[in-house]
């Protein structure tokens, strides 16, 4: 097996999670929140698209999915374009509110696509370029890769776990 390939089966598993969670819900579930302080499924599954669309699109030098394809018009968010969630208040988080899950998994679905693009073309060489010399020891786009996975992982599984909380009986392993 080569390295783009379980790069590629990794991130996949994120997308396979995203739309898990996603199918069936409506904007008030999107939007739901167990507490005043506490995230959305609507903006996790944002938050880890734009993490994972910002990460990969400088890796692999090209433009952001979410202000090249216009995501950002359609998500209407009152954010820098820049804005990826990092250090959202409870205030901001409650921003976030998807009309439809068509509107995230759509947002997710081209991020991913560019994500394989990209992972189809990385080697070990690849692995060991660095990208952040603001770290010590510097950041390479292995390192990066696999912060990107950890970061979308861990919310995708939080979205999955509120999921639950909305609707219990939910099946995360037999939902489609």
């Amino acid at each position: 097996m080569e390295t783009s390939d379980v790069l590629i089966d990794a991130y996949g598993r994120i997308r396979q999670t995203v739309h898990r969670v996603c199918t069936g819900l409506d904007a008030e579930d999107l939007a739901a929140r167990p507490a005043p302080h506490a995230n959305s499924i609507g903006w996790l599954v944002w938050h880890l698209t734009r993490v994972q669309d910002d990460h990969i699109s400088e890796i692999a030098g090209h433009p952001q999915t979410w202000i090249e394809d216009g995501w950002i018009d359609r998500f209407e968010l009152p954010f820098p374009p820049e804005d990826v969630g990092f250090g959202h208040t409870p205030e901001q988080v409650a921003l976030v509110r998807p009309a439809t899950p068509d509107l995230l998994v759509g947002y997710h679905d081209a991020v991913h696509a560019r994500t394989v693009a990209h992972l189809e073309t990385i080697d070990a060489t690849e692995l060991d370029r660095i990208i952040d010399r603001r770290w010590d020891p510097p950041v390479t786009v292995g390192v990066r890769l696999v912060s990107v996975l950890d970061d979308d992982l861990e919310h995708a599984g939080q979205a999955s776990y509120l999921r639950g909380l909305l609707h219990p009986g939910w099946d995360p392993l037999r939902a489609t």
